[in-house]
């Protein structure tokens, strides 16, 4: 019997070897997403495709959860609504799909989340200067740099590899591994607000005058 081919997995576990390295920057990206979205902030994810599914991912992970439970956090992904998303493409353009929505939604503080398995989206690379004209951040989840969109983001996490299935597969890890920095984030930011309300002195209830 012939064994079977696991090419595919032999490509995959050299890329997540080399993968592992930018364990950093997505512990980086989680705490300042926590502290930003702690305070009011929401973030917007966009992809095509594949890429479109894995951003869903990651919003439905942070409006509900990722493990254990937590507030709800604004987190929006700009494929998911049909209606603006082909009325933007019939009026605009496909190149304008995401970044009319950015233009709508996007505030100061806020972080655009862009993913490519090519880096060269097109409307995500206009969505990313629509993003930096409204003083968000821009993070980018790529294929093999150097790439336009990894060049245009403010940060990029570039998985090197040989297929575009395997960029994804490892940009669903990624995914998993944000919200986990995440959650830790967003406990400490939470436990430290409980520990300074703690040490609060209470105002001593008293009689005015003698």
């Amino acid at each position: 019997m012939k064994a079977p081919d696991a090419t595919h997995c032999d490509e995959l576990l050299s890329a997540l070897q080399r993968f592992r390295e930018d364990a950093p920057l997505l512990q980086r990206w989680g705490t300042l997403l926590a502290g930003r979205l702690t305070g009011g902030a929401r973030l917007l994810v966009a992809g095509n495709g594949g890429s479109a599914a894995q951003a869903q991912h990651l919003t439905a992970e942070l409006v509900g959860r990722y493990r254990d439970d937590r507030p709800a956090f604004s987190a929006l992904a700009l494929h998911a609504d049909t209606s603006s998303t082909t009325a933007i493409a019939n009026d605009y353009g496909v190149q304008q799909i995401f970044a009319r929505q950015v233009c709508a939604h996007g505030r100061p503080r806020d972080v655009l989340m862009l993913l490519s398995t090519s880096g060269a989206s097109a409307n995500l690379l206009v969505a990313a200067t629509e993003a930096h004209r409204r003083g968000m951040t821009v993070w980018a989840l790529t294929g093999s740099a150097p790439n336009p969109l990894q060049i245009a983001a403010d940060d990029a996490l570039s998985v090197s590899a040989q297929s575009a299935a395997t960029v994804q597969e490892l940009h669903l890890v990624a995914v998993h591994m944000l919200c986990e920095f995440f959650d830790r984030a967003v406990e400490q930011h939470v436990g430290g607000r409980r520990r300074r309300g703690n040490g609060q002195r209470r105002p001593v209830e008293g009689r005015v005058g003698g």
